[in-house]
Parts: structure tokens; C-alpha cells; sequence
């Protein structure tokens, strides 16, 4: 379309002079010769009118690049005709909308011979960020594109929500991931989403973040790939349940953990007004969580931790109201140990969890319904029952592996492609290649990340950076995943630590304050810099002595 248009002004421009313009490059068809000039100074097509009828086509800039795409395999042959009624009608077109036409395809173009092949990275979540951080910058130039520029540390984003960790202690900005981010010449971040790719032109298509201080809106951009890294994620599981998206809390990103923070004290400090009924307070300080996997559990053991460490000092007019209800359908940490569930069950009953079984029909504004009719009032409902494929994923024309993720090999390429990779949740084997589908975890992400970057740098010393130039090149032994184990805090300086390879392997199995030690001592060494580790730290020990900060800001 955007080609059509540029032609369609040409033909406008040249006010009404127009020729023949045969398959046959260098023949008109009333046998004028046809030349093919290049200028360098003119921003659009021209079809001039010389002494003896010969005409020059001058190729815009853009349509340089266009015709370029025979470097990646396409090749096309465009071509004018005598104007018709039905051109004429298209020439009224205003020039306006070509004008936005040609600025909604602004973007980089594909790289030339001598430049550095460009990797463009799409996410900045745990396979991602691990692959941008081992990339060798000195091979590829990097192009990231995200909607946030930071990696989230999920396993401690429940912390965050009830004042033990401050928010920038989980979160690291991706140029200090990736230097070349912010000062190579060639390497960039954009603060958008990609809406679609084109496999066949090496091309992503993209939308900005906007708040309406840019020229348009959508304000969108391609960006042309020599290699592709689908680290997309996911996006939380609802089950098409009638009211989750609208009245449910995530917890998945800072900005959710924000949220429920807000809400939290929020609900505090509205039940201690005058005229609240006894009905009300109680509702508003109920807190439901639904899923029981390891967010969910954190999540309560970080609440239970507040209520009985900083509410009943601070709040004691209605420390008596807040309690908290965890949800789940089947049993609580399934992927554990038996011996560990229960004693997470014992331990969370003990801090005041109250645990219930049920299946959530639907969700409405102040209350929660159950598939047998159970209501269940709420002030702060957090939604954690695991991951699925996003809708970026889901519209995408590559192949699928079972449960609807990006289909890849053992290599983490998309088969059907080239030159295009997929890691992390939003990527899975295939059923061809007779693997498990892995799980959405953070360790998971980050180990085929690090394969990943091997396999690029390999690649990139071996001449296989650029586009279509990895054929040959034997990419090694595949991607093996091994599972290191699993680890939950349950609250009250106490966790679990789950070290079996698989659910039904044995292997070391660990509960109470020795867990806790090991816990923390795990996560703080896998924050990805050292000045987070010191906000770690630092809050941690700041919490231990004065407390949690309760301050609704």
C-alpha cells in the first residue's frame, strides 16, 4: 500500500506525462529506451519527460531499500501504465495521508555489506536480558525493543507490595544490562510494542509507547533484522472467567506490585473512618489471593508477615478486621514435595492464612463467586494462577507447540523461519522434537538465554551474523535443560527449599529458618548487579530494624 501510494504521487507530480512501462526493464512498449537513473537529492520518485520521449525514473530513498529486499530474496518489478478513470480517481487522494504513509514506514533498514549484522531482541524479561547481557557487542550491533526499559526480579516482586523491599531494588534498567544500549552507535532501545513480523522480509513492525507527546498517534516504525529473538513473555491466566481483567490485580510488574500496595493501604487507612459498618471493615480489609502456586503463597506469607508485624502496631483500630484467604483448586505448591506442602499448609494456617478450595466462577467488583455459590467479599483480590501466551504470541504465523507458545527446536530456532529464535515463557518445543514443554520459570528463561548468547557469539565468529548465513555452520550440542529446584517463602522467616530435579525424583527436601537463610542468600546472589544487591540488602536490614514503611504515596 505504502508503494502504491508514492507511485500514485509520481503520477500526480508529473502532471499528466506518463508512459508505457513494460515487464521488460530497459524497453517501452512503444519502443522508446527506458533509463534508470539514481538521485541522490530527490526524496520521491520523478517521471520526467526528456528531448526524444526518453523518460528517468528516479528511485526515492525509501524505494532504494524497497528494491534492496532482492538481497534478502525478493525481488520485484514495478511498472506504469496509461492513466485510466480509476487512476485518476486514486490521484485525488490528499497528500497528506501519503505524507503519513511514509512516516508510519520510517524505521532502520536492512544493514549493507561491511556493517555489523543487527540483533534485534524482542522483551526485556529473564531470557532476554540474560541474552542481551552475554552478547558480544563487538560482533553484532543490538537493537532491543520493549514496552519497559528494565528487567523485573519476579521472585521478589511480592516483597515489594507490602514495604519490605522498595520498588527499584527489583527493578535493573536494561542499558546497565547491555551497555551498548545507551552508547553504541549503532544499537538501540525502543520504547515500544512489536504489533507484527515479517519472516520473509526480515522485518518487525512496531508501535511506540505514547502519551501523546509524539508527532502522531499510533506513532509506528519497522526495524529490519539480520537475526530475531522472540523473548516475548507471557501474560497472566484468566481462564475467560467474567471479571478478572477488570477487578483483579496481577503481579507480574512493578507497576502491579504499585497498585496493590496503593490499594492495600489504601483500604487501611478508609476502614478506621467514621461511620464504616462492621460489614464494611471487614470487607475492605479481606484479602484474596487466587492460585497456590509459589507467587501466591509469597504473596500471603508477605501479608500474613505485615498484619502481625507492622498493622497491629500501627493500625489498632482495626487490626481485628484484616485477615487474608488464599483460593487455590487443587493442593497449594503442587510442584513440591509432599512433605513440604504440608508443612507450608501448617505454617500458613498458623500466621492467620485462612485456605479454602474452589474453583472461581466469576468476579464482581467488591466479591468473588465460586463454582457452588460461595461469595466471597474482598477489599484487595490478587490474581496469581499461572501464565499463558500472550496476544502478541497467538497472532503470530509461526508454528506452535503444545499450549499455544512459539514452537522452537532443540536449538531455540522457529524451524519454519530463518534467522529467527524464541526463548523464555513464550517459547516451547515442538511435538517433533519429543521434549517436554518446560515450564514458565525464571530459571528456565535464564539458562536458555545464556545458551542462547553461546550460540550467537559462536555464530557471529564464524561469519554466520548475517541474514541467511548460518546454513553451514554447525551450531553444537542442543539445549539441555536441568532443573536446579525450587524455593518458596511461606512467611515468618521461614521457606522452602525444594532441590529434586523432578516431581517424581528424590532428592533434598528443606523447611523452616535454615530455608529462610538459604532462600535469601540464593536470591540476593542472583540479582543481576551489584548496586541492587546493595538496595537488597540494605532494605532488608532497614525493615529487620525500623520496620515497614507504611506511607501511601
Amino acid at each position: 500500500m505504502a508503494l502504491a501510494r508514492i507511485a500514485r504521487a509520481n503520477l500526480r507530480r508529473s502532471e499528466g506525462t506518463f508512459g508505457n512501462y513494460a515487464p521488460e526493464m530497459n524497453v517501452l512498449s512503444e519502443g522508446r529506451a527506458y533509463t534508470s537513473t539514481f538521485s541522490s537529492t530527490s526524496p520521491y520518485y520523478h517521471v520526467n519527460s526528456k528531448a526524444g520521449d526518453d523518460l528517468s525514473y528516479n528511485p526515492s530513498i525509501k524505494e532504494q531499500n524497497w528494491m534492496n529486499f532482492s538481497m534478502r530474496g525478493i525481488s520485484a518489478t514495478p511498472y506504469y501504465q496509461h492513466p485510466s478513470a480509476s487512476t485518476e480517481r486514486v490521484l485525488e487522494e490528499s497528500d497528506s495521508e501519503l505524507e503519513h504513509d511514509e512516516s508510519r514506514y520510517a524505521g532502520l533498514e536492512a544493514t549493507k555489506p561491511g556493517e555489523k549484522p543487527r540483533v534485534v531482541v524482542l522483551g526485556t524479561g529473564w531470557a532476554a536480558c540474560r541474552f542481551l547481557k552475554g552478547l558480544d557487542t563487538r560482533i553484532y550491533d543490538v537493537v532491543c525493543i520493549s514496552p519497559r526499559n528494565h528487567m523485573v526480579f519476579t521472585p521478589l516482586l511480592a516483597s515489594t507490595c507490602v514495604g519490605t523491599l522498595e520498588f527499584r531494588s527489583v527493578a535493573e534498567p536494561v542499558s546497565r544490562i547491555q551497555n551498548a544500549l545507551s552508547n553504541g552507535p549503532s544499537s538501540y532501545f525502543f520504547l515500544a510494542s512489536c504489533t507484527s513480523i515479517d519472516t520473509n522480509k526480515h522485518e518487525v513492525y512496531c508501535e511506540a509507547v505514547n502519551n501523546g507527546g509524539l508527532p502522531r498517534e499510533p506513532y509506528q516504525f519497522k526495524v529490519a533484522y539480520d537475526k530475531l529473538v522472540i523473548a516475548a513473555g507471557s501474560e497472566p491466566l484468566t481462564f475467560g472467567i467474567k471479571g478478572v481483567k477488570e477487578h483483579a490485580f496481577f503481579l507480574r510488574e512493578v507497576n502491579h506490585a504499585q497498585e496493590i500496595r496503593k490499594r492495600l493501604l489504601l483500604n487501611l487507612m478508609l476502614s478506621e473512618n467514621p461511620g464504616i459498618s462492621e460489614e464494611e471493615k471487614k470487607r475492605l480489609l479481606h484479602c484474596v489471593v487466587i492460585g497456590g502456586g509459589p507467587t501466591g503463597v509469597e504473596f500471603s506469607g508477605e501479608l500474613s508477615d505485615f498484619i502481625m508485624g507492622d498493622v497491629h502496631k500501627r493500625y489498632t483500630h482495626v487490626k481485628d478486621y484484616i485477615r487474608v484467604t488464599l483460593i487455590e483448586a487443587n493442593e497449594i505448591l503442587s510442584s513440591f514435595d509432599v512433605s513440604l506442602r504440608k508443612y507450608a499448609i501448617r505454617h500458613l494456617t498458623k500466621s492467620g492464612v485462612h485456605l479454602m478450595k474452589g474453583v472461581v466462577k466469576e468476579v464482581h467488583p467488591k466479591r468473588v463467586v465460586l463454582s457452588d455459590g460461595t461469595e466471597v467479599p474482598y477489599g484487595l483480590l490478587v490474581w496469581s494462577t499461572g501464565v499463558g501466551p500472550s496476544e502478541f504470541v497467538k497472532t503470530l504465523n509461526l508454528p506452535k507447540s503444545p499450549g499455544g507458545r512459539i514452537g522452537v527446536d532443540e536449538w531455540l530456532r522457529v524451524p519454519s523461519v530463518e534467522d529467527v529464535f524464541a526463548l523464555g515463557d513464550c517459547a516451547g518445543f515442538l511435538e517433533q522434537t519429543e521434549r517436554p514443554v518446560l515450564p514458565a520459570l525464571a530459571q528456565v528463561a535464564e539458562r536458555e538465554g545464556k545458551f542462547l548468547v553461546e550460540l550467537f557469539n559462536k555464530m557471529g565468529k564464524q561469519n554466520g551474523g548475517k541474514a541467511f548465513s548460518a546454513k553451514s555452520i554447525p551450531l553444537g550440542d542442543p539445549f539441555v535443560y536441568t532443573h536446579l529446584g525450587s524455593m518458596a517463602s511461606v512467611g515468618g522467616y521461614k521457606a522452602l527449599v525444594d532441590l529434586r530435579q523432578s516431581k517424581d525424583s528424590k532428592g533434598v527436601s528443606l523447611a523452616g529458618f535454615v530455608s529462610w537463610l538459604v532462600w535469601r542468600s540464593a536470591y540476593l546472589t542472583r540479582v543481576l548487579s551489584w548496586r541492587n544487591r546493595f538496595y537488597v540488602a540494605v532494605n532488608w536490614a532497614t525493615t529487620l530494624v525500623f520496620g515497614r514503611d507504611n506511607s501511601k504515596i
